[in-house]
């Protein structure tokens, strides 16, 4: 039986109920995608040492030394990912007892035969009886033992990695406001792609990576415009355990097998730097923690290495122009960085307008882009894309472009969402620099400084509605009219109580 995408996704999504009652909802994902990645390896595995067996069979080898090279062979046709004995789904299905432990040594035993592996299974500790029963785990594993996820059963190669975007995005609806800290809903992540166009041999970066939808979607986006994928180079880092072995997860399911994701906080101690100087890239895409309050302020108070404090340091109850500074601080000369924050970046006083001062009178900001409310997981705030460029175009030099797409989305259940036709709008103007009525004004800088360097959008598009035209002569001639009737009636009433006998 060949998998289809909606067979795939509806078995993936029936399993997460097998979990519900045992464990948090926000929770599952770490569990479920451990299961999905063991079974995909396992069984990708078997489909090649058939493969190859065969081969060398056909060859003249004799079967058991056949199957022997084919073990050692099929590494090279998965991403160079051995799978021992130990970590065989057929392996895992022998047990009725003892389920957990069995399932975390098969990950220990694919991270001692796999070093690109390396915390990414252990992570997730299946060997808690309190609140994972070998009933509710034997469940689990039946449940994942219907179907062969090797690449003959699927009906395309993206299947796997769409069910994979499927469930993460299953999981930040089951999580609530949870989900915000692993996953930025996909049509906002498609929009920030869209807008910063990265393109072949360019190196791209998302520096709060999460479950690592920027950099797929970046992917993406090269595979639509028919540009070769492997030209690119893929770097993010993470801070959470949990959700950095699901974005590692993430690109292998989505065969992006030499992605550079690393673990670790950015801001205290950024992973990607050469020669103790940091590494930049030609596109920064993220959407970091918005106001954040731990920031490693303290320690960048002592002085950063890496030079990254260019035009102050924010207040600690918000690191969000830390973050802008970080991000390009690590762009190259002509380098664009595009990132989504909290509307108060445009406006707060303080060392926050500090900063947003340098960035203005420095010409680096290309484009502010005020996004609807309630788009996100964990705030109903509508928040902003800032998108900054080293290397503006002659023709945007000296100005920034406000857009307000805060009417462009469609109603949802529990959030609203960005449609194809908003992130196209969007998009089309940003492209396009120019205004257009009610939408998007091109402002000089010089205009910004006199608002005090204030960027909320709302300022520099008037998307008021006019006040109708109002006809004084008509209006006063019914006014005429609504004295007349009101005389009349009045006269009508005294009559009535006239003869009633109130008075003579």
């Amino acid at each position: 039986m060949v998998l289809t995408q909606n067979e795939l996704n509806s078995h993936l999504y029936q399993s997460a109920n097998i979990l519900r009652g045992s464990i948090d909802s926000s929770e599952y994902k770490q569990y479920i995608f451990g299961m999905l990645f063991l079974k995909r390896l396992s069984d990708q595995f078997d489909e090649n040492v058939e493969k190859i067996k065969n081969e060398l069979i056909k060859d003249g080898l004799e079967p058991s030394k056949a199957e022997n090279i084919a073990k050692t062979d099929s590494s090279e046709h998965y991403g160079s990912f051995m799978v021992p004995k130990r970590a065989h789904w057929s392996e895992i299905r022998k047990y009725s007892v003892d389920i957990g432990a069995a399932i975390n040594k098969a990950f220990e035993a694919l991270e001692n035969e796999n070093p690109s592996l390396e915390g990414v299974l252990v992570a997730i500790d299946f060997n808690d009886k309190d609140r994972l029963s070998d009933a509710v785990l034997n469940k689990l594993v039946l449940h994942f033992s219907k179907f062969s996820l090797a690449n003959s059963n699927l009906a395309n190669s993206d299947l796997l990695g769409r069910a994979y975007e499927f469930l993460i995005k299953h999981f930040a609806d089951d999580a609530g406001k949870k989900g915000g800290e692993f996953y930025t809903p996909e049509e906002v992540v498609r929009l920030l792609v869209r807008l910063v166009k990265p393109q072949e041999n360019m190196k791209i970066c998302d520096p709060t990576a999460g479950s690592g939808g920027m950099l797929i979607e970046s992917i993406k986006y090269l595979e639509e415009h028919n540009l070769d994928k492997s030209k690119v180079s893929i770097y993010g880092q993470e801070k959470n355990l949990n959700t950095w072995a699901i974005c590692k997860m993430n690109m292998l399911l989505h065969g992006v097998f030499d992605a550079h994701i690393y673990k670790g906080d950015t801001m205290a101690e950024p992973k990607f730097v050469e020669n103790g100087t940091l590494m930049v890239f030609d596109r920064v895409l993220a959407n970091p923690m918005w106001n954040q309050k731990e920031w490693s302020r303290e320690w960048l108070e002592k002085g950063d290495p890496f030079n990254r404090v260019k035009y102050g340091l924010p207040p600690k109850s918000s690191g969000d122009w830390m973050w802008i500074q970080h991000m390009t601080a690590t762009l190259k000369s002509d380098g664009i960085l595009g990132i989504v924050l909290d509307n108060g970046v445009l406006f707060r006083g303080g060392a926050e307008k500090k900063c947003r001062q340098g960035y203005i009178d420095d010409d680096l900001i290309e484009a502010v882009i005020a996004l609807p409310s309630n788009l996100f997981y964990n705030t109903g705030s509508p928040g902003t894309i800032l998108v900054f460029n080293k290397n503006k175009k002659e023709s945007h030099r000296g100005k920034i472009l406000f857009i307000d797409a805060s009417s462009e989305y469609e109603e949802g259940k529990a959030q609203n969402f960005l449609r194809e036709k908003n992130i196209s709008k969007i998009v089309d103007a940003f492209d396009g620099f120019a205004d257009i009525e009610k939408f998007c004004s091109v402002v000089s800088i010089d205009d910004v400084i006199e608002n005090d360097y204030n960027l909320n959008v709302s300022l520099y598009v008037d998307t008021s509605k006019p006040e109708p035209e109002i006809d004084v002569s008509s209006v006063n001639n019914e006014l005429k009219e609504l004295i007349e009737t009101r005389e009349k009636s009045y006269e009508e009433m005294q009559g009535y109580l006239k003869e009633l006998g109130y008075y003579e």
